[in-house]
């Protein structure tokens, strides 16, 4: 019988994209769909591929997903905190002890980064501005079974913000750059075509 994961990985990849005029996970983003920019940081920080959530209609980038499992979210269009809903539920039934949560639409995510949040002791959220908790986050079961519950456009910040012992690790700049219009994606591309430079 395989060990449970200690430590499950999450991506919600079901938003509407409203915004960016539909399909911006596979908007190319320095010469790779935004949504593959997330999964190769989950691979750079050495962890396992877990579940991908997604919407009913196809999402390109998802086909080359590989070892990922993939659940369509069928209630995308009432909020996000359906998709977190689904995937504290697929932890919760992993009996992982913790589960990273990952927004799909944040191409700027680091794998050291992803490494540090992964060995840190649930719960453990990243600080965002004026010191609210957010994601990339580490949820422990408690918030976990809390989580599963979720409805609507409610993410984690407020559970994580009433969990107990809560650990903040600030992130690298500019990494929390959420892709929400086609300027959000330029000013990734530019940003992570430096960082290809430096490296």
């Amino acid at each position: 019988m395989a060990e449970p994961p200690a430590v499950a990985v999450a991506v919600l990849a079901a938003g509407r994209g409203s915004r960016f005029g539909g399909d911006k996970l596979d908007a190319l983003c320095a010469g790779k769909p935004v949504g593959s920019w997330v999964l190769d940081a989950v691979a750079e920080a050495g962890l396992p591929p877990g579940l991908l959530v997604l919407p009913p209609r196809a999402v390109n980038f998802a086909q080359s997903a590989d070892g990922w499992q993939q659940q369509v979210n069928s209630q995308a269009d009432q909020g996000l905190g359906t998709s977190l809903a689904l995937a504290a539920q697929w932890a919760l039934d992993q009996h992982a002890e913790g589960l990273i949560v990952l927004l799909a639409d944040m191409p700027l995510l680091e794998g050291p980064y992803l490494r540090r949040l992964a060995a840190s002791p649930p719960p453990t959220a990243t600080a965002h501005p004026g010191g609210r908790p957010g994601v990339p986050a580490l949820l422990s079961r408690p918030t976990l079974e809390q989580a599963a519950f979720l409805v609507g456009d409610e993410g984690a910040g407020r559970l994580l913000a009433a969990a107990e012992g809560l650990t903040l690790l600030d992130a690298p700049a500019g990494m929390l750059l959420d892709v929400d219009t086609s300027e959000d994606c330029r000013r990734a591309e530019v940003m992570l075509l430096a960082r290809e430079n430096l490296r």
